[in-house]
């Protein structure tokens, strides 16, 4: 886990050797160490080498990257096929405001350590995740929100991240922050592609948990296979779990891409797969879109589910299962309590797991279970 921050005079002294060794401009705040030992020459952002797919190869090893100016601190390690990184979630870029109206969180430093895959292993079956993956600088990638609009009728859909109706408190890089402090990625952050840009439309942004590649493509060359449905949206008497919110009919109402639900994949509708992926030049990898759905929502390698907890289709934050993003009938009977018990218990949105499994006479894991894990 890493805990400790690098005092002042490590971080000038790691800025000054890349300075000695390849000239570059000491004035620079942000640098990165390759971490393979500690006699290692420090290089800046700018790396001159490449690798798989032109890639900077400083990224795809061991390397330590921190910046004073905005106080992250990363530290990537590749050992015996694990990528494991240590970061405190601090990006290395300018944030919104936080608190905000929409967001009630401050950010705050983390504890935060993922292991990932350094060598994929493809299983060819899609798996749902809520953590996609985590950039270079040591922020993650997590799509879904917590956020539902539940209905008398029985439909429970998940609200987008990205979209006009909700205010969910997002600043310039589509990120807010989560009630722990944890600063965190829903869509492309213009500054982290500023922050980290090169000459190259591909721009390496970081690594999913199944170990494949993250990618943001600046001219948009890579398109998303989702579209809107043409269906009408069904759903009465219908309650946000935002507070203020006013309750609403759904029933006739024309997808916009509001809700998860609003959206559908098709092979035919884009150069990407439904995991926003695609094989170039024979490495797979993701790509973050400027459409949904923007940051990929499962991944095809095989992934530790621990690291990156599964969404299940049809579940709330999970991928696109139309209008039948949550049927009661079915949550009800797979718990073996009445629907009209289950509505009460759930209502009113957000839930209150433990109070609603204590009136179901059941546990909370066997409630979570059967409702599908929310985003944290």
């Amino acid at each position: 886990m890493f805990t400790k921050r690098l005092p002042v005079l490590a971080i000038a002294l790691i800025v000054l050797a890349s300075a000695c060794s390849s000239g570059e401009d000491v004035s620079n705040d942000m640098s990165i160490s390759d971490g393979s030992t500690t006699e290692s020459t420090s290089t800046v952002m700018s790396s001159s080498e490449t690798g798989v797919l032109g890639f900077p190869t400083t990224y795809l090893g061991n390397y330590t990257l921190i910046d004073q100016v905005f106080g992250t601190e990363v530290t990537v390690t590749v050992t015996d096929g694990i990528r494991i990184i240590d970061a405190n979630s601090l990006p290395n870029h300018e944030t919104g405001e936080f608190p905000n109206s929409g967001n009630p969180n401050a950010i705050s430093a983390q504890n935060a350590s993922w292991s990932f895959p350094a060598e994929p292993t493809w299983t060819g079956t899609p798996t749902d995740v809520r953590i996609t993956g985590v950039a270079l600088n040591g922020v993650k990638f997590e799509p879904g929100t917590a956020e539902t609009i539940t209905c008398s009728s029985g439909e429970i859909l998940r609200i987008e991240a990205l979209q006009g109706l909700y205010n969910l408190g997002f600043d310039m890089n589509n990120a807010h922050v989560q009630p722990n402090g944890e600063y965190h990625y829903h869509g492309i952050s213009p500054l982290l592609v500023e922050a980290l840009d090169d000459d190259k439309d591909l721009l390496l942004l970081g690594f999913a948990a199944d170990g494949h590649l993250m990618v943001y493509s600046k001219s948009g060359s890579y398109k998303s296979g989702f579209s809107l449905i043409t269906d009408p949206r069904t759903g009465s008497d219908c309650t946000p779990s935002l507070r203020g919110s006013e309750t609403i009919d759904l029933d006739g109402t024309t997808p916009d891409g509001t809700y998860t639900s609003d959206w559908e994949y098709s092979s035919e509708s884009g150069a990407l797969d439904e995991c926003n992926g695609i094989m170039i030049d024979g490495t797979y990898i993701y790509v973050v879109t400027d459409e949904y759905p923007f940051i990929p929502r499962c991944l095809f390698g095989e992934v530790n589910e621990s690291e990156a907890p599964r969404m299940s289709a049809g579940a709330p934050g999970g991928p696109p299962a139309r209008n039948r993003l949550l049927d009661l009938s079915t949550v009800a009977a797979n718990l073996g309590v009445d629907v009209d018990d289950l509505r009460k218990a759930l209502d009113p949105p957000p839930p209150d797991l433990e109070v609603a499994a204590a009136q179901l006479g059941v546990t909370v894991d066997e409630l979570q279970e059967a409702l599908g894990p929310p985003p944290r």
